[in-house]
């Protein structure tokens, strides 16, 4: 018998040894793990090659395993038996049963104006969780890293590190917000006419530079932006632009909140700037799990329904 490192067996080896001591046939076996006649053989003869040719004794109708093979089956039952269970659970995950917590970071936006609704969605996806739902901060990413959060909403603009799995929840058109009638915006939106036009701004922690797009756009049209507030609080924007001349570059997902405010169309831009992508994220070392994969089509049908009603 050929001296062994145990950190080198593979385990599967031990099932079909198992399998073969059971049935005591290896066809048999073959058929109780669902596998090739051509792989139990294979796996009997790496199986001799490391414990001795005498681990199995042929017979007429199958084989007689020897007493050592007997005491390896017993020993991977105990062995594999617990990996065996992680690997079923892992597998038979239940969401209705599910009792752990289920911890989102979510951008300021798109929790101020999804989250209400969200919670309800995840409520009745996991009615057995408890649940925390944040919003993101410049710090977030480290958490996230660490292995703290389970899901992230973000925008695409947001430059994902490569740990993180990403996948497209959502595209939202950019619009121009303002009050009815406003004075320049109901004549048009050309750049001639808006370029002066006070701005209010939403800032995003983790997401607007100090130079933020804006500014760059303004610039390669030969203006400079004009910004009257910047601010963490969508409904501070809400209230200044219902009542003064200052406009809002957004959704028009804001009138949900603000039905006084009016859309306006943008002016001549790059499709790129045309919308917002709103992507779901979470570590890549978790896209295997059900609970990863199953949060995550909660996110994205709650999206699908939301943005299409």
């Amino acid at each position: 018998m050929c001296a062994i490192n145990i950190k080198e067996l593979d385990l599967n080896l031990l099932r079909i040894l198992r399998a073969v001591v059971e049935t005591q046939n290896s066809h048999a076996a073959a058929e109780k793990l669902g596998i090739s006649q051509t792989s139990v053989s294979r796996a009997m003869a790496k199986l001799k090659e490391n414990f001795g040719e005498q681990l199995f004794i042929r017979k007429a109708h199958g084989v007689e395993p020897s007493e050592l093979a007997i005491m390896l089956a017993e020993a991977s039952t105990q062995m594999l038996h617990p990996v065996e269970r992680v690997i079923e659970d892992y597998s038979a995950f239940d969401p209705k049963q599910y009792s752990g917590s289920v911890n989102i970071l979510a951008n300021t936006f798109l929790l101020e104006f999804f989250g209400p609704r969200l919670i309800l969605a995840l409520y009745a996806a996991f009615p057995n969780s408890t649940f925390n739902i944040s919003q993101w901060q410049k710090d977030s990413l480290y958490e996230v890293l660490q292995g703290n959060i389970d899901y992230v909403i973000q925008f695409d603009s947001y430059d994902m590190p490569q740990d993180m799995y990403c996948r497209n929840l959502a595209t939202m058109e950019n619009v121009i917000l303002a009050r009815k009638d406003h004075p320049s915006l109901s004549q048009g939106s050309e750049w001639c006419s808006i370029h002066n036009l006070p701005i209010v701004r939403l800032y995003l922690d983790g997401i607007n530079p100090r130079r933020g797009i804006l500014e760059r756009v303004y610039e390669q049209q030969g203006y400079q932006a004009n910004f009257l507030l910047t601010t963490h609080s969508v409904r501070t924007v809400v209230e200044l632009v219902k009542n003064s001349d200052a406009i809002i570059y957004s959704s028009d997902y804001v009138r949900q909140i603000a039905p006084e405010l009016a859309c306006y169309p943008l002016p001549p831009l790059s499709h790129q700037y045309n919308v917002l992508d709103i992507n779901g994220a979470y570590l890549q070392t978790r896209r295997g799990s059900p609970f990863s994969q199953y949060l995550h089509q909660t996110v994205q049908t709650f999206f699908d329904q939301t943005l299409s009603a």
